[in-house]
């Protein structure tokens, strides 16, 4: 009989940890807290990871099972990780099993331990280097191959042939079956030799260099506040080259899977390192691989997106996280973690710098800075003597406007493309219109499961709804009154696309949107095409103002800005400075000026007034006061309890019964607002409301959640509900 209990937490939306006996006859030398566990769980087979081993348990051994299996022989995640993980569930008051899964990819957390593939590296064998050329007369393939190998100074892998455009694996395979090529398997390592920069950092870039490089060995954070264009990513690479040179590795997060490419390519170029990618753009083996490779130190560096940041790291040496203002390292499903506070603790836990990249800071960044916790660098200037773009507001009022480009914005269009330059159109809306109604009767079409209209893709003969994803066929005739008077009513790329070719009918316009950039590699085509250089057009929406260097980009449109400046949401104004600024800097980032034009009927709005007369460092400082008086995030602290149902009325007498529970909690430091409907009442067929939890202080809302949500779960109303608490929600909807 055994005289200890494991403490598993099991995937499962329960806040709590269970007990289950070892196996039999195992001894208790066998299990270490972070070995991974299958073990039943009702009627189900569930993953779990040992989180202690103890002596004792509130529960009889009767009522006990022992786990089932035993996956791991050594730990999966160290004591670090484990505390990084506790941290993260407590916080954001998530289950610590569902945190874990989050932490693993799906290979791991459908209990598989797969190796870490090796590599093949070909290389001429003794034999093969002394082969007469003449022999391989006959055989012109095996001949290419051989003149290849021999002159490659080390063992290649498979991409060393990639750019052959014939089938090289036939006569490849025939030389090593005559023993001239042999083949070797090992871990993947960098073999190629790294580009020398074209220049020298200037002055603010070495200073942000040396800063960060002093401070290697211990914890801090650094705001990289760098204007668009001012080389934040040569700084990067300066001190992720001192970091890998010591020995230690790296950890690089992006907000998009479509910078991850461009941005691979640059440190591939750059750096002699094994680096490895993790995104939701790869296949489950390739994340595996990626995050094993990390954890064992056979990587130097990973480059992925949000859910990169819980990948252990065997050597850690540095983090970085560009465009750390983004709102999607926010996670707004399931565990609702943001990617930049596990990364400042994931740091702080590893006692190395973390870097937070941008030329927008968010303001929770800006005021960390005021509170001392950041230390703020600046690069003030764009790099390579270019200059800042030149910012003009076209004031549309009382213009005619072609499907809503205005002649002054068309004509600037025209010019540009004649000096053989590139524009840029930023639209803030995918899909050819975002209505479609009839001329006769006044019909919308709406979507029923969402209360919202649906949008129209002409391209595809679709009406789609950008909430719940529904399609339909667009409609020859009106469904009300059977008339052929429907049209398109609004502003989509599809529809700034067509207008264009309609004026420019001899230059190339590429969308980039998320459809028109769905399959793979369809956003490097588009960029690789932008790089050909040549006179062309971009429309894209946020995709575009994104971290992209398009040296030939001279003029960048913001076509439709109005929609943004007036919104329920407090963090609109700030959103909407951050695109504004992001998307004018792809505008003259070489020797070329940019210009930079945006459409509006608002021109005297103080906003954009502030951004383009004093920029947007003055713009965060107006915000951060407004913040302040208004008692709003960043110093005031928020969460959010989010309800939904298919009935709306199990979600009303939950809600009231979570209203009696509140009152019966002492939490006189807790302001309480709601509960009301979401601003969209209905998504995807289920009724959402919210109710908002305010404190002054981080501690009491913490406190009040620790009471609220074991009471929250007993309820017999939550039963037919679903329901999730935000902590420091980044939207409301």
């Amino acid at each position: 009989m055994s005289d200890f209990y494991l403490n598993i937490a099991v995937d499962t939306p329960l806040h709590r940890i269970f007990d289950y006996l070892p196996i039999k006859n195992s001894a208790r030398s066998d299990y270490q807290i972070g070995q991974r566990v299958f073990v039943s769980f009702g009627r189900l087979k569930k993953i779990g990871v040992i989180l202690n081993i103890s002596s004792s348990t509130e529960l009889s051994r009767k009522q006990l099972k022992p786990i089932s299996q035993l996956i791991d022989r050594q730990p999966l995640i160290s004591l670090d990780d484990l505390k990084l993980y506790k941290w993260a569930a407590n916080y954001y008051h998530h289950p610590i099993g569902e945190v874990l899964a989050q932490a693993f990819p799906k290979q791991l957390r459908a209990g598989l331990t797969p190796t870490i593939e090796l590599t093949t590296r070909y290389a001429l064998s003794k034999h093969g280097l002394t082969l007469d050329e003449n022999s391989l007369k006959r055989s012109p393939r095996q001949l290419g191959l051989w003149h290849q190998l021999k002159n490659a100074d080390a063992p290649v892998d498979r991409d060393f042939f990639s750019t052959l455009d014939w089938n090289w694996r036939s006569p490849l395979k025939s030389m090593i079956e005559k023993g001239w090529v042999t083949a070797s398997q090992e871990h993947n390592t960098a073999t190629h030799s790294p580009t020398t920069p074209l220049f020298d950092p200037n002055p603010a870039q070495q200073t942000a260099i040396d800063s960060i490089a002093k401070a290697l060995e211990g914890f801090q954070v650094f705001l990289l506040d760098g204007v668009t264009g001012s080389g934040k990513t040569e700084v990067y690479l300066r001190l992720i080259q001192h970091v890998i040179s010591a020995g230690k590795q790296v950890l690089i997060l992006l907000p998009e899977i479509t910078l991850t490419p461009q941005l691979a390519q640059r440190f591939r170029q750059r750096l002699t390192a094994q680096m490895v990618i993790s995104h939701s753009g790869l296949n489950d083996t390739q994340r595996a691989q990626a995050w094993l490779r990390l954890k064992e130190g056979l990587a130097n560096i990973l480059l992925g997106t949000r859910s990169a940041v819980f990948t252990p790291m065997r050597t850690p040496g540095l983090i970085i996280m560009d465009e750390e203002h983004d709102i999607s390292f926010k996670q707004q499903e399931g565990f609702r973690y943001s990617a930049r506070d596990i990364a400042v603790m994931r740091a702080r836990d590893y006692s190395i710098p973390i870097v937070l990249g941008t030329a927008t800071p968010s303001l929770e960044s800006l005021y960390n800075v005021q509170q001392g916790r950041f230390k703020q660098l600046v690069l003030p200037e764009r790099t390579a003597g270019a200059s800042h773009p030149d910012i003009r507001l076209l004031d549309c009022r009382n213009q005619t406007l072609d499907n809503h480009l205005s002649q002054s914005l068309l004509k600037a269009i025209g010019k540009t493309l004649e000096r053989n330059e590139q524009v840029i159109l930023f639209v803030n809306r995918r899909g050819f219109a975002p209505v479609l109604m009839c001329h006769s009767c006044g019909w919308v079409a709406q979507c029923r499961r969402c209360d919202s209209r649906l949008v129209i893709h002409k391209n595809a003969n679709l009406l789609r709804c950008h909430h719940c994803g529904v399609e339909h066929a667009i409609p020859n005739t009106c469904p009300s009154c059977q008339q052929a008077e429907l049209f398109p009513l609004g502003l989509g790329t599809e529809r700034v696309e067509e207008t264009l070719s309609s004026h420019f009918p001899d230059t190339p316009v590429s969308r980039i949107d998320r459809d028109s950039t769905r399959q793979k590699n369809a956003m490097q085509s588009v960029i690789d095409k932008v790089h050909e250089g040549g006179a062309q057009i971009l429309v894209g929406t946020q995709m575009l103002a994104k971290g992209h260097h398009f040296p030939n980009v001279t003029l960048v449109g913001i076509v439709d800005i109005d929609a943004g400046l007036f919104s329920c949401d407090f963090r609109a104004s700030e959103r909407m400075a951050q695109l504004i600024t992001q998307v004018a800097g792809r505008a003259g980032r070489e020797e070329k000026l940019g210009r930079v034009l945006i459409q509006t009927h608002h021109p005297e709005h103080p906003l954009l007034n502030t951004l383009i007369t004093h920029g947007y460092t003055r713009f965060a400082k107006e915000a951060l006061d407004e913040r302040q008086q208004a008692q709003l995030p960043p110093y005031h602290y928020q969460a959010l309890l989010r309800v939904n149902a298919i009935n709306e009325q199990a979600v009303l007498n939950f809600l009231n019964d979570a209203k009696e529970l509140i009152s019966t909690i002492q939490a006189p430091l807790i302001q309480i607002l709601g509960p009301v409907p979401a601003p969209m009442l209905k998504r995807a067929g289920r009724f959402r409301y919210q109710l908002l939890i305010e404190s002054a202080q981080r501690k009491p809302r913490h406190q009040f959640l620790q009471q609220l949500l074991p009471k929250l779960e007993k309820l017999k109303s939550s039963r037919k509900v679903r329901w999730s608490i935000d902590v420091d929600p980044i939207d409301l909807f």
